[in-house]
């Protein structure tokens, strides 16, 4: 028997809470059963992803949350074949809510993404919708879960008949630990020579250029992971990939502050991310006529420093989004939501309601205040040491008066080290908004390894 499921998200990768899942019980022939319910996420669905699903606050804010319908999920996928259209995808997501009750949801995985690349070869697309395009499947209320179950369903069955005649009894769920996977371009003894801790890996093609660079906490685990994925980046990259080198970094914060900067100055034709050197948006803050504390995101200015600066307005966007929803902002005092008085999110309890009177003007300011201070280096000079490559040496970063200066590695190094002995190991990396978020991520849960500058 399978479970032929899907979910729709309020984003946010595998973070994401559901709002909205359909589960089609197969007994291999044709569908038995059938589920289907929107999810009240508890938090607030931003509005990219109101877009994509249609899905909206109002929609979910009497529905069922995941521990009100977990039961019932449980037991209809108990004992069956969990598959879906990207299955690692969705599987994890309910893993991640079942995780958060503090239970454990473990099923066999099939993957109408593999399946059909298996099966059926050479198409241009292997997305739900365009697959259901080129195999004439109707595929109606795309990005809604029944909608996208009932086209998987259809497909499941296309892809039984096709392994049937192609003589394969049965469709293998995942189970076991796959192989290993390696491009047909690497030598064997380059896969195996790379180590497994913290680092900055780098994959080249026969002319001996970058096509990608990366960081990873275990290099030849993540190098794996790349091999194994049937993304079409992933399996471009796959084909190219001729040879790979590496760096060292011992500890997590170096490997993240080499892998930005190397993409910056290397520009990998296969990284997305980090890759773009202007930032042209910002995030500020101001106060409207009631003495609310406001914050919106723009193109950047001459006359207003922005707090944070981003590449675009879609990075500024997601980030205000996520700050938001973290620290129970008002959307409306945010510029993400209309509302002449109170916002949705404070009818759901993700607003503390400085817009319709529940918080005082007041608290809600110094909390904006807080927020914000976390969000901008201290103005201080300071070092972050952390482990090294090898034992003994300690790995060093430094910022100077809230401005990032570089890192560098020390062997013998003793707390009372300050500006003149650790400055000469130090190399100089450009200063800018992906290493100082980065900095500021780290500063919020490491701020014992940081040594201040004495004056």
């Amino acid at each position: 028997m399978y479970a032929i499921i899907d979910v729709e998200t309020t984003g946010y990768g595998a973070a994401g809470r559901i709002t909205d899942i359909a589960i089609f019980i197969h007994d291999g022939e044709r569908v038995v059963e059938e589920f289907q319910t929107f999810i009240n996420p508890e938090t607030y669905i931003p509005e990219n992803i109101t877009r994509l699903t249609r899905i909206t606050n109002e929609m979910v804010a009497q529905a069922p949350k995941f521990y009100e319908v977990a039961k019932k999920i449980f037991e209809l996928t108990e004992y069956k074949i969990f598959v879906a259209h990207n299955v690692n995808f969705d599987y994890g997501i309910i893993r991640n809510e079942f995780k958060q009750l503090g239970g454990v949801f473990e099923r066999e995985t099939l993957c109408t993404i593999k399946l059909a690349r298996r099966l059926f070869p050479g198409l241009k697309s292997y997305s739900l919708g365009k697959l259901c395009d080129q195999l004439n499947i109707n595929h109606n209320d795309r990005h809604r879960a029944y909608g996208d179950t009932k086209a998987t369903a259809r497909l499941f069955e296309m892809l039984k008949i096709k392994s049937e005649e192609l003589g394969e009894v049965e469709l293998k769920p995942v189970s076991a630990k796959k192989q290993i996977n390696l491009p047909p371009l690497l030598d064997k003894s380059v896969y195996e020579d790379l180590p497994e801790t913290y680092g900055v890996y780098y994959f080249y093609n026969t002319k001996n250029e970058i096509i990608y660079v990366g960081k990873a906490n275990n290099i030849k685990q993540r190098v794996a992971s790349h091999f194994n994925d049937k993304k079409r980046k992933e399996q471009l990259m796959f084909d190219q990939t001729a040879s790979i080198t590496f760096k060292c970094c011992g500890n997590e914060l170096v490997a993240l502050l080499l892998e930005s900067a190397e993409i910056k100055r290397l520009l990998p034709l296969y990284n997305r991310s980090q890759k773009k050197l202007i930032e042209t948006h910002g995030l500020f803050h101001y106060q409207d006529r009631d003495g609310v504390t406001c914050l919106s995101v723009g193109t950047s200015r001459n006359a207003l420093k922005p707090l944070v600066s981003f590449y675009n307005m879609r990075q500024a966007r997601n980030f205000l989004e996520s700050l938001v929803k973290e620290n129970m902002l008002c959307p409306k005092y945010c510029g993400l939501e209309k509302a002449t008085k109170g916002c949705f999110a404070s009818s759901i309890n993700n607003c503390k309601g400085v817009c319709c009177g529940k918080e005082t003007v007041g608290d809600y300011n110094a909390r904006v205040k807080n927020i914000l201070e976390d969000l901008v280096l201290p103005k201080c000079d300071f070092y972050i040491v952390e482990e090294g490559r090898n034992p003994g040496e300690s790995a060093v970063v430094s910022v100077k008066n809230g401005i990032y200066q570089g890192f560098g590695f020390v062997e013998g190094y003793t707390e009372p080290a300050r500006h003149q002995q650790l400055n000469e190991h130090i190399q100089s990396y450009p200063d800018n908004s992906d290493s100082r978020r980065i900095l500021r991520t780290y500063l919020k849960n490491d701020i014992d390894k940081v040594v201040w500058e004495k004056e």
